[in-house]
């Protein structure tokens, strides 16, 4: 378990530059971002390579996309003096550290990540039999682990993402934190404990890394503790060479499991681009009207004095993120007995969206009209993402006994 301070546990998240970013990122993702920076040490990063595993073949876009994300973050509430903002494709030591970890991540692991199957069905008119794509999970990793992140805020769908990134850092951490001749050293360790106790150290090793099995580990360290005859070094080997570790060169992150967004879209599913429902941050005041007065409602009510009932109705799941308690149970009396109609029922949706959006629309102005602001603000979040990124590569290539350049 982290026992890391709160306010110095490390968190990095990243979102892909696709499009405009619309009510569902801001209640899904950044809002809880700018809670986190206020008690945590926070690397926030534009994922471009990452938006290049799908979009490879209109990267213009892509790079297009990469300051309008970055004026939506500070327009969210996204402060530069407190949380590290930068761009992926800024601090190549990402690419590297993915260039590595590709050298010693089986091919089985990252075909069975979840959303590899599924992307490729839900985009199927992209091209996605590609080396990039396949290995997406893995720069994400590399993403992660390159700051040595103590916590990833993701979604329900995202935790076998980090499961992975989990894995390759163990998988790392056990073939290159060692010693030359550990496993030699270790057994020579392990003679030393004399012959019963080295049969039985061995016998539980074998039963703990061949069936995980989790009694005889805890008889093993039990085992360990105890001896009086070996040096603190002899034990710290046998420990590592037990549960099969080293030195921890890229330290395993958790997943910081985030509320699923409630925001609902245009339709009542999803609110998401390829459903084409969204409301987007700079959404003109009165395309918001116009978007939501067009919303469909509940089929029963074909005429104004049509009852209807809230429940099938996607406005009313707006009425729950944005209404309060009398102005919802206005609309469930309302609705129900006709006594209001379907527009009267809109309206305190309308104004509250256009509430939450005027003052991020006018510091989103703001950042506009003062781009080269913005792009400092990317170019100094980067430089300072870099010396972090550079500092683990350092470990990483003393690790495999590579010379680093930086």
């Amino acid at each position: 378990m982290n026992t890391t301070p709160l306010q110095n546990q490390r968190i990095v998240s990243g979102m892909r530059p696709t499009g405009k970013l619309h009510l569902g990122h801001y209640h899904g993702v950044l809002k809880n971002w700018v809670d986190m920076q206020l008690n945590h040490e926070c690397f926030f990063f534009v994922a471009d390579w990452h938006a290049l595993t799908t979009h490879y073949a209109s990267p213009y876009e892509v790079a297009r996309n990469v300051e309008d994300m970055a004026i939506d973050w500070l327009a969210a509430g996204i402060s530069p003096s407190a949380a590290t903002m930068f761009v992926q494709s800024h601090v190549p030591e990402h690419a590297e550290l993915h260039l590595m970890l590709s050298m010693i991540t089986p091919l089985g692991w990252l075909e069975r990540v979840p959303t590899y199957k599924d992307q490729q069905e839900k985009l199927r008119d992209l091209d996605l039999a590609t080396y990039g794509f396949l290995g997406y999970p893995l720069l994400q990793s590399a993403d992660i682990l390159i700051y040595k992140a103590d916590l990833v805020p993701v979604g329900e769908d995202q935790v076998a993402h980090i499961e992975l990134t989990r894995e390759v850092a163990r998988r790392f951490n056990h073939l290159y934190g060692r010693e030359p001749g550990f496993e030699e050293k270790a057994e020579q360790a392990a003679d030393k404990m004399g012959k019963k106790n080295a049969k039985l150290y061995r016998d539980l090793r074998k039963a703990y890394q061949e069936r995980g099995d989790a009694e005889s580990l805890e008889k093993a360290r039990a085992l360990l503790e105890g001896q009086q005859n070996i040096s603190l070094g002899d034990r710290e080997r046998l420990f590592g060479y037990l549960e099969g570790t080293g030195k921890i060169i890229l330290p395993e992150p958790q997943a910081a499991l985030t509320k699923e967004s409630k925001m609902p879209g245009l339709d009542g599913q999803k609110m998401s681009k390829s459903y084409h429902n969204t409301i987007s941050l700079r959404e003109a005041p009165e395309d918001v009207e116009k978007k939501i007065r067009t919303m469909p409602t509940d089929p029963a009510r074909v005429r104004r004095t049509d009852p209807g009932n809230p429940e099938h109705c996607p406005v009313w799941q707006l009425h729950q993120v944005y209404s309060d308690e009398s102005t919802r149970q206005w609309v469930q009396e309302g609705c129900r007995s006709a006594g209001i109609g379907c527009i009267d029922c809109k309206r305190p949706v309308i104004m509250g969206v256009q509430e939450e959006l005027k003052p991020i629309q006018e510091r989103a102005a703001e950042y506009e009209n003062d781009r080269e602001r913005v792009r400092k603000v990317l170019r100094e979040g980067s430089e300072a993402a870099r010396e972090v990124a550079r500092e683990t590569m350092r470990d990483v290539f003393a690790a495999i006994h590579f010379t680093h350049h930086n």
